[in-house]
């Protein structure tokens, strides 16, 4: 039978141990630290410009307020197109001051006046893209195009083109020139006048119509 001495000891050693662990789980709780951060995160903005001389820049930002592109080469020909004869126009795109990063631009389908009375499914078209400094005409129009269509109201081989922004920004991207072919062939129809409105648009670098192909 134990004594009360040996009682005793054994309560100093079990309180003791008490007093062990509450330390222990002191020093657990120090171990247990946190820390946070947070993030602001801002969307980037294109600004898409165009300019039928390369000099004068505006938004055409619906078909309502379309350029009207100068198919002035060869001279005089455009107002009296034959059977097999092109005709050239160029039309210069650039990223407004205030873009924030670069862009592709892509061209994005067509619309044209109805084959029944006009000529629109016996014209054809290739557009190509130029330096800002060269001639639209049929020396320049080479190359793989950014895009054609077999008729005006058809698009095909659509080839994306990279645009730069603005060095800061209160600059403009670097201006990129397209040239337009329109052909017609040897079905053309007299005396018609046919209308035609391109959309040209920009979006992502290397990113995707949607239904696309990576890199389409």
């Amino acid at each position: 039978m134990a004594t009360k001495a040996t009682q005793r000891k054994v309560l100093a050693v079990l309180a003791g141990g008490l007093v062990l662990g509450v330390g222990t789980a002191v020093t657990l709780a120090a171990w247990n630290d946190s820390e946070f951060a947070n993030g602001t995160f801002t969307a980037g903005a294109f600004n898409l410009q165009g300019s039928t001389d390369g000099t004068a820049y505006a938004d055409h930002d619906s078909a309502g307020s379309a350029a009207t592109l100068a198919f002035t080469l060869p001279a005089g020909l455009v107002g009296n197109m034959s059977p097999t004869s092109s005709v050239y126009a160029g039309f210069w795109v650039r990223l407004a001051a205030g873009t924030t990063s670069g862009a592709d631009l892509v061209a994005d389908g067509t619309t044209a006046d109805a084959a029944a009375t006009s000529n629109s499914d016996h014209l054809s078209y290739s557009i190509y893209q130029l330096a800002p400094g060269a001639t639209c005409d049929a020396a320049s129009a080479t190359g793989t195009p950014v895009a054609t269509g077999t008729t005006l109201d058809l698009q095909t081989g659509v080839t994306t083109v990279p645009l730069t922004a603005g060095a800061t920004s209160t600059d403009p991207g670097t201006a990129v020139q397209l040239c337009f072919k329109v052909t017609a062939d040897a079905a053309l129809e007299p005396s018609l006048v046919t209308n035609a409105t391109w959309r040209i648009r920009t979006r992502p670098p290397n990113t995707c119509a949607p239904g696309s192909a990576p890199g389409g």
